[in-house]
């Protein structure tokens, strides 16, 4: 169990955007680390911390319901996995006109090693019933949301994912090596790759398998795009996106060769090309896009670049996955400022 002393603790290095609920972005360096730190990995939390029974039930169409520990799970066979994790309004503050939401800049992202057991494997024990359509994970947190005095976060997948070995869907009890913290989702929680963070559902405490498609605040209310010109839609796989994490976005440096850095990911597949401008227009460059270490996993990217002469330079950069998808110059906007996927535009100074 996390303590007050060690929540704080883990919560120092973060750069916070409410204070209750919690919610903080990673401090900007963090984008340069292969895996982010435990202490410097967002936090995004719709509700305030709530109590768990340290129980985890799976229930609805199965024939063998179960009532599982935390003991019982890390009796069961062990997977890892590294994972880049998404909040779906990262980047909203980009957005204008401004959307409604949490006012997340650009640093709701990070990527982090978990272990656990297999969604597969727990659902291949309780034996799904046919007909069964989705699998509903409610998590034990809770509480006061726009229009509803009490409400509890519950998002849905369809059984199809949930129970594809293949999907690598995790119920982690360990993140970076260690047991989750709380703000992290002890005592488990769901691990969801390629798919933004709102699907990882966080103390989770009920798995029901149901046999018609779920709806709910958090499945068809929000995290929808609500499109101005055309049908919504639901906040699912994340988007092609490229970050630049050196130089520093308005860095005073002189001048010489600089090698700009950063990573890419998508939710689509890896990224094959990432490419870099430093005028409002004109030529792109290809930078030198790494392998993949994770097929979850953002990849490290790199420019040798030489500035002509001193003065100030826009630092454009942008990615394409396996695809065919590449980032738009516009954030797509929608009410609720999800998915702002846009080229990154920076500035730096040579002297």
């Amino acid at each position: 169990m996390t303590t007050a002393t060690e929540l704080a603790q883990s919560r120092a290095n973060l750069v916070m955007v409410a204070p209750l609920p919690f919610n903080a972005e990673a401090p900007p360096d963090a984008l340069r680390d292969r895996i982010t730190a435990t202490d410097r990995h967002y936090v995004r939390s719709n509700f305030a911390l709530p109590d768990h029974d340290g129980r985890l039930h799976i229930a609805g169409a199965v024939s063998a319901p179960i009532e599982l520990t935390l003991d019982d799970l890390r009796s069961r066979p062990a997977k890892s996995l590294t994972m880049t994790m998404e909040c779906a309004g990262n980047g909203r503050l980009d957005m204008k006109p401004l959307p409604i939401g949490e006012p997340w800049g650009g640093y709701a992202v990070s990527t982090a090693s978990w272990t656990g057991t297999p969604l597969s494997e727990l659902l291949q024990s309780a034996g799904v019933l046919d007909g069964a359509v989705d699998v509903v994970f409610e998590g034990a947190d809770h509480g006061p949301y726009y229009q509803y005095d009490d409400v509890q976060f519950i998002r849905a997948l369809p059984v199809a994912l949930s129970a594809d070995p293949a999907a690598n869907i995790l119920v982690a009890y360990e993140m970076n090596g260690e047991p989750l913290n709380a703000d992290h989702g002890a005592p488990f929680r769901l691990i969801v790759p390629h798919w933004y963070g709102v699907a990882s559902v966080k103390w989770l405490s009920r798995m029901t398998v149901i046999t018609k498609p779920y709806r709910g605040e958090f499945q068809t209310a929000h995290y929808m795009y609500e499109w101005p010109n055309r049908a919504h839609e639901p906040v699912d796989i994340m988007l092609v996106r490229a970050r630049v994490t050196e130089p520093a976005a308005e860095s005073h440096l002189s001048l010489g060769p600089c090698t700009v850095r950063g990573k890419a990911w998508s939710g689509h597949g890896p990224i094959v090309k990432v490419e870099l401008s430093f005028t409002g227009e004109g030529d792109w460059f290809t930078a030198e896009v790494a392998e993949p270490e994770s097929p979850y996993a953002w990849q490290e990217w790199s420019y040798a670049w030489t500035p002509a002469k001193t003065g100030r330079y826009s630092i454009r950069a942008r990615a394409t996955d396996a695809a065919g998808n590449t980032q738009p110059d516009v954030p797509p906007w929608n009410r609720l400022g999800y998915g702002n996927n846009a080229v990154e535009v920076q500035y730096v100074e040579f002297h």
